[in-house]
């Protein structure tokens, strides 16, 4: 195979949850035949249901068609930018789109996250973390019974009322200001999501914010700081160099 793809020798078993319980979709658009062989192979063996498409017509086609449940898709195409595609799919779907890309420059990776994308998963990879990231975007598209979202979510140091706008540490309630409290919510709504620095910045602070990044590096250091047992080592509240930040329980 090509120096797109790790690779480790014998099967790679999924973490805990093995196979889906359910038969999920997942729509593959790459141009590379080694690429979509891989994956079709190694998520078929997992009782994934497969579509691939080798260009962005065909995806947006098939994506139409055949309703997947998730999307990873490759931004190299030879008929039009990954992210066209991604604007096409967002046009009418919330499907869970995962790039699969080798290009190395933030600004368009943040491009393809300011155009809808979920996450982003950097050529070469490994088998097991794409489909880590790939259980994680089918349970967090998932609906819950009434489609409401969470609103107590709970880590192992503080708990986030979203209901009641309040986070409780060790028994104590936590004190936020109001724009503190507002970059948490958007974070903790997009639990495991990675989201760009424009994205924070302009649902925090407004559309003429987009890229006064220093707000984003103060008020990260103050949620830490609040949040956070270890704030210089933070398992939370995740920096995604020149991309954005993630939320992790």
């Amino acid at each position: 195979m090509n120096n797109l793809m790790t690779r480790k020798a014998g099967p790679m078993p999924e973490s805990s949850g093995g196979h889906p319980r359910t038969p999920v979709r997942v729509l593959v658009v790459d141009d590379e035949p080694q690429i979509v062989r891989a994956l079709v192979i190694n998520l078929r063996a997992r009782k994934y249901e497969v579509d691939a498409a080798p260009d962005g017509a065909t995806a947006l086609q098939l994506a139409a068609a055949r309703h997947p449940d998730v999307v990873v898709l490759d931004l190299g195409l030879p008929d039009m930018d990954g992210a066209e595609v991604i604007k096409g799919l967002r046009g009418w779907t919330r499907v869970p789109i995962i790039v699969l890309s080798a290009r190395q420059a933030s600004d368009e990776k943040v491009e393809a996250l300011d155009a809808g994308a979920d996450d982003y998963v950097t050529k070469p990879f490994g088998m097991d973390e794409l489909l880590a990231r790939l259980r994680a975007a089918v349970r967090r598209a998932a609906p819950n019974g009434d489609e409401d979202e969470a609103v107590l979510v709970e880590t192992g140091s503080f708990t986030v009322d979203l209901a009641a706008k309040k986070v409780n540490r060790n028994g104590n309630d936590v004190r936020l200001t109001p724009t503190e409290w507002h970059l948490l919510e958007v974070l903790v709504r997009n639990t495991g999501r990675l989201v760009s620095q424009k994205q924070l910045l302009q649902e925090v602070w407004g559309p003429a914010y987009g890229t006064e990044t220093n707000y984003l590096r103060v008020y990260m250091a103050q949620l830490r700081r609040k949040l956070e047992v270890d704030p210089a080592h933070p398992k939370h509240f995740i920096t995604e160099p020149g991309m954005g930040y993630r939320f992790e329980p």
